[in-house]
């Protein structure tokens, strides 16, 4: 039972040290606490966990644009911040976690603002049909983090200039450009601006939950910790790891997301895997590249593979036979 609420509203503007931050305060949430951080990144591309960095971002056009990429904790897809857009965390303990409560927050104070909002598909809030917000998830050891971004004065054409967004997953959902499926808050209300976005997620955070909210100030907070896991998160082997050199390479878009499978055989063994996807849960993943690596490249090894992993992973067994059933037609 959620019986404090904690606030954290950081003046960074870098996007490695508000991962940083971020992660801190989801492993540090105590029991019976939901803690909100609000955050801003310049010019920054976040993708998410599980993709691959070079088809997702138009890497190169950002950078000489002085803008920087960053792979985040969570699964999903890629999204681009600038100062025109509003970043949301919350942490809590599993036992507590409540996405729909969460997103609550998010579509009351958009209500307060004088619009009304709601949740579709499987991380989208919109209004009359446009994307305002997107959505993603990571849990760990209990520990659960949900966050977000809200497009206020987002620049989109920035946007559709370094997203790299594939043409399986824009046919899926009817439209031609990144561009085109989202809006920003001020198309509905020109007077928005962030102050008074966090002012008014503060105050519908405190409504929905029905408790006071508590500051957490940032200088308190393990410096020596923040700047050794800030280096983490803008390390060349976080971000890109090596471009792909291995012999196969499928992928396919599904309801529940895209995924591409690199592989190499060795001797008739899958000797390496590598998996990059949109999905929301990053563990199933990282599951599923594992169940698939040193193995035989045969049908029959893979076919047992995937099915000890949907036993262990039940929730997940649709999904489990959509890769094996991808990979089987591939043999």
């Amino acid at each position: 039972m959620i019986e404090s609420l904690g606030l954290l509203i950081t003046q960074s503007t870098n996007p490695f040290y508000n991962l940083a931050l971020e992660q801190y305060l989801t492993f540090h949430v105590k029991q019976g606490q939901c803690i909100l951080y609000l955050w801003q990144n310049q010019n920054t591309v976040v993708i998410g966990k599980n993709q691959n960095a070079w088809k997702e971002c138009r890497v190169r056009a950002l950078e000489r644009d002085g803008g920087r990429m960053v792979r985040r904790m969570s699964g999903g897809g890629a999204v681009y911040h600038d100062m025109g857009n509003l970043n949301f965390t919350f942490t809590v303990r599993k036992e507590d976690y409540h996405v729909d409560r969460q997103l609550k927050v998010i579509l009351e104070a958009v209500k307060i603002l004088g619009v009304r909002a709601e949740k579709t598909g499987r991380n989208d809030i919109t209004v009359d049909g446009r994307k305002i917000s997107g959505n993603a998830f990571y849990e760990s050891d209990g520990f659960c983090c949900h966050h977000g971004t809200l497009l206020l004065s987002a620049d989109k054409e920035k946007m559709g200039r370094y997203l790299n967004a594939s043409p399986e997953k824009l046919r899926s959902k009817g439209i031609e450009s990144v561009r085109s499926r989202v809006a920003n808050l001020s198309e509905y209300c020109p007077d928005v601006n962030i102050r008074m976005m966090e002012e008014l997620m503060e105050k519908a955070f405190s409504l929905v939950y029905g408790l006071p909210i508590k500051r957490i100030a940032e200088e308190g907070l393990p410096e020596g910790f923040l700047r050794q896991e800030e280096k983490k998160f803008s390390s060349w082997e976080w971000n890109f790891g090596k471009k792909s050199d291995l012999q196969y390479e499928i992928r396919k878009r599904f309801s529940w997301g895209e995924i591409e499978l690199q592989y190499q055989v060795d001797r008739g063994i899958l000797a390496e895997c590598r998996i990059y996807s949109d999905a929301m849960e990053p563990g199933w993943i990282e599951s599923l590249r594992d169940s698939l690596t040193g193995i035989p490249y045969r049908a029959g090894d893979i076919y047992g593979a995937l099915m000890r992993l949907a036993e262990r992973n039940p929730d997940r067994a649709g999904q489990t036979e959509d890769v094996k059933a991808l990979i089987l037609d591939g043999l």
